[in-house]
């Protein structure tokens, strides 16, 4: 019988453990393999190693470059909190989002979060763990890429400035206004 397509995938990151192996190489082997071995075309090798990621069998190294920790890999299933520590966390937090202030009184949903996330190797400690509202727990996943958008749009406001490049430094403007009128990335302060 032929190997399903995420076995595939995932059995080339077993026969190389430890080893940063990047998009293209994964996938033009997987490719090729699985129509060596069935006749037929993997339609979406990108789907089983984002599926391999989420799961936490692969590590993202970066964009387009994943690997296989064994230790990493066989950790995964401990690094959800206990109910004990998610305890913790929520009477430290008073049960309250640590970025809202809202909580179980005002009737929201909170959820006890890893601060250094479980892909990136943060542990299911009371220190890694903070209280977060559904609606901000949601959100974290992308404050990472806004982060870097905002940083990305002050380096530009300021080069536009300092060639005094009004069109450039209007649209800047506009962009950094709406993080504000959004509360995104508050932590983040520009200056004109």
């Amino acid at each position: 019988m032929a190997p399903t397509q995420a076995d595939l995938i995932k059995q080339y990151f077993l026969n190389n453990p430890n080893r940063d192996i990047p998009h293209p190489e994964i996938v033009d082997w997987a490719v090729a393999e699985y129509r060596r071995l069935t006749g037929e075309v993997f339609r979406d090798p990108d789907r089983a190693i984002c599926k391999l990621h989420q799961e936490g069998f692969l590590v993202k190294v970066r964009k387009g470059v994943y690997r296989y920790d064994p230790e990493i890999a066989h950790q995964r299933e401990l690094e959800d909190f206990t109910p004990e520590v998610r305890e913790q966390i929520f009477a430290r937090d008073g049960y309250r989002c640590v970025i809202c202030g809202l909580g179980r009184a005002d009737g929201v949903e909170i959820h006890a979060d890893h601060i250094i996330p479980k892909d990136l190797g943060g542990r299911a400690t009371l220190e890694n763990g903070q209280t977060l509202c559904s609606k901000h727990n949601f959100q974290k996943k992308n404050y990472s890429q806004t982060e870097s958008g905002k940083r990305f749009f002050i380096r530009l406001y300021r080069s536009a400035s300092a060639l005094g490049d009004q069109h450039m430094i209007a649209f800047c403007r506009r962009i950094l206004a709406i993080y504000d009128e959004f509360g995104i990335n508050g932590h983040i302060e520009w200056r004109e």
